[in-house]
């Protein structure tokens, strides 16, 4: 099953019918020339990467060591507390949503409408996941839809899965020379681009804020401990559930649709993930809002979008039928 339409772009004029639905499986008769390209480029033979290409980028990498080390020391001892697996887990419910339903369903996909509070919202909650800003993200994803695990897929999966899940972000990738093609409708709002700019300072003031909690409440591992497993901690748990998206569930799994990519649905990472582990449903429909299309792929996100429909906040919204037949 070949892309419904170009990733990225927004709901077709017309389409104002809530749950409308996108198209389903066997509507067209056969390939088009465009999914004959894509599947000889899954084969195609990927050269090494050039000179300028292998250098890694110091910041970059500084910083996921830095955060790395950060999250074993939380593990520490000393730094355990109710508290602290308390603000584990309410911020990654936080960052995880905003990334799967803020990031990624609605502002790169628009798989469905909000109003503009809560589009931000949940824009700012993604953004504390520490993956650049909106801008970066959703234009880098659109650029993964459109050359998924071809040659120029900057987490292509055909290089390896060390490659797709978090080494391309190491090196500098021809992508991000690119961003501003997909990104139009984002580099309008002047809010995106502050958020792109300054997506890191959202760290300091919810840092601040949990160190003096800790220090002030007697918790176990003082306001430290309680830093440490609400920002390392949990962004380099999310980090990885992110990749194993762009990794695990490009080699792992089994797939509904013959979508001309590696994609393929992987329960255990729909599960870290909120949903985003039916990758290979993603593929074939990526302006769908529910991923989970079979009656046993729960999609914690799309749980989520239909509460927001029961309350009025999402409409418009786009899904796609359950498959047909396996591959």
């Amino acid at each position: 099953m070949p892309l419904s339409v170009a990733a990225g772009s927004p709901p077709p004029a017309g389409s104002s019918a809530d749950n409308s639905r996108l198209p389903g499986d066997g509507d067209r008769s056969g390939p088009s020339p465009r999914d004959l390209r894509l599947r000889a480029g899954l084969v195609a033979e990927r050269p090494a990467l050039p000179p300028r290409q292998r250098k890694l980028k110091g910041g970059t990498t500084g910083f996921m060591f830095v955060l790395h080390v950060g999250a074993v020391a939380a593990l520490l001892p000393r730094f355990w507390s109710w508290q602290g697996v308390v603000a584990l887990a309410v911020l990654y419910w936080t960052t995880v949503l905003g990334v799967t339903l803020g990031l990624h369903r609605l502002l790169a996909h628009r798989s469905f409408e909000a109003p503009r509070w809560l589009e931000r919202t949940l824009a700012f909650m993604g953004t504390l996941a520490c993956q650049s800003g909106p801008i970066e993200w959703v234009g880098l994803h659109r650029h993964h839809h459109l050359f998924s695990d071809q040659p120029n897929d900057h987490h292509d999966a055909a290089r390896g899965l060390w490659w797709a899940h978090s080494e391309w972000m190491l090196h500098d990738i021809p992508a991000m020379r690119e961003i501003h093609r997909f990104t139009g409708d984002l580099r309008q709002d002047p809010f995106y681009r502050w958020l792109d700019r300054w997506f890191l300072l959202p760290q300091l003031p919810l840092g601040l804020a949990l160190w003096f909690y800790g220090e002030h409440a007697g918790v176990h591992g003082g306001g430290l401990g309680l830093v440490l497993w609400a920002i390392p901690l949990r962004l380099v748990l999310v980090y990885h559930v992110t990749w194993l998206v762009n990794s695990a569930t490009h080699a792992f799994g089994y797939r509904n649709f013959d979508s001309p990519d590696l994609s393929r649905n992987c329960w255990w990472v729909a599960l870290l993930s909120f949903g985003e582990g039916w990758h290979n449903n993603h593929h074939a429909f990526p302006h769908s809002a529910r991923h989970g299309l079979r009656w046993f792929e729960f999609d914690i996100t799309w749980q989520h979008i239909r509460l927001l429909r029961t309350l009025g906040w999402a409409q418009r919204i786009r899904t796609a039928s359950a498959p047909g037949r396996r591959f």
